[in-house]
């Protein structure tokens, strides 16, 4: 015991030991600082001085741009920011896909030209097909309340609200007679009607103008894109009335019968209507009598 008390004095004596720090003149050697210190003091000055930078360092790091320049180490906003380039450059590749496609079938209809001739000719009403056996025909209790609220509501009503139709009606371009009728496998993918020059011509049904331009072989030319993928196009004409992106109404004129191109052998008009890229007969939807 008295070992460790005479060996626990020797350390304190140590510790708290004073020594004196002197800065000299190295020529004159006059004093100019002189500090007093301890192992003890020395220790605890370093200690703290170690913790505060390491503090400060801790501090720069968490809450200032000096973190970024880390290597491994990114910030929320650089995070946020990748992620919405990430959205974005998904969706301009679908966009990017989408057009690429849209002007294929363009292509194909400028052309007249298609891969497979197997067309169905029902194509163009497919989609309002619905088969009755996949149908749930039997009423519900939540049917049954709506229907008693919806007749309490229309017993005191005025007027009927109309109903948007959901099929695309389609009117004649013009009028006249059939020179040469639909043939796929002659690609003909177009009936020719010929009438009177400068008849007007009339949109089959609304869309807007997705090409009207002159062509070396079908001379005046505009189609029109209309809703379900549907496509009409007009070709041969005299004159065009209407640009691109033009938006018409059904029966509206946008174009009149001529004799323009060198694939034309007089005044006439090569209609031709196309559904998703594929091309049908537009004598089993109009009526050009």
């Amino acid at each position: 015991m008295a070992k460790k008390g005479k060996k626990r004095k020797e350390i304190r004596r140590k510790l708290l030991h004073k020594y004196r720090l002197v800065i000299l003149n190295e020529s004159t050697f006059e004093e100019k600082i002189s500090f007093k210190l301890s192992r003890l003091n020395v220790f605890v000055t370093g200690s703290l001085f170690i913790i505060g930078l390491i503090g400060l360092t801790t501090l720069l790091i968490a809450f200032t741009p000096l973190r970024e320049y880390i290597p491994g180490y990114s910030s929320t906003k650089l995070k946020r920011q990748a992620t919405e380039l990430t959205y974005k450059t998904d969706s301009l590749v679908t966009v990017l896909n989408y057009t690429n496609k849209y002007l294929s079938n363009i292509r194909m209809v400028l052309r007249g030209d298609i891969e497979n001739n197997q067309i169905n000719r029902d194509s163009l009403f497919e989609q309002f097909k619905i088969d009755p056996s996949t149908v749930d025909l039997s009423p519900i209790r939540e049917d049954s309340i709506l229907r008693a609220e919806v007749a309490l509501e229309d017993k005191y009503n005025l007027f009927e609200s109309d109903k948007e139709g959901e099929g695309l009606v389609l009117f004649s371009p013009v009028s006249g007679t059939i020179s040469q009728e639909y043939d796929a496998q002659n690609k003909h993918y177009a009936v020719d009607i010929v009438a009177l020059k400068d008849t007007p011509v009339k949109a089959v049904a609304a869309g807007t103008v997705i090409f009207s331009e002159w062509t070396t072989e079908t001379g005046y030319v505009i189609i029109m894109e209309h809703k379900n993928g549907i496509l009409s196009v007009y070709k041969h004409n005299g004159s065009l009335n209407k640009g691109q992106g033009d938006f018409v109404r059904a029966g509206e004129v946008i174009a009149s019968v001529g004799n323009t191109g060198e694939l034309t052998t007089g005044p006439h008009l090569h209609f031709e209507l196309w559904n998703n890229g594929n091309p049908v007969n537009p004598a089993d939807y109009i009526d050009f009598n």
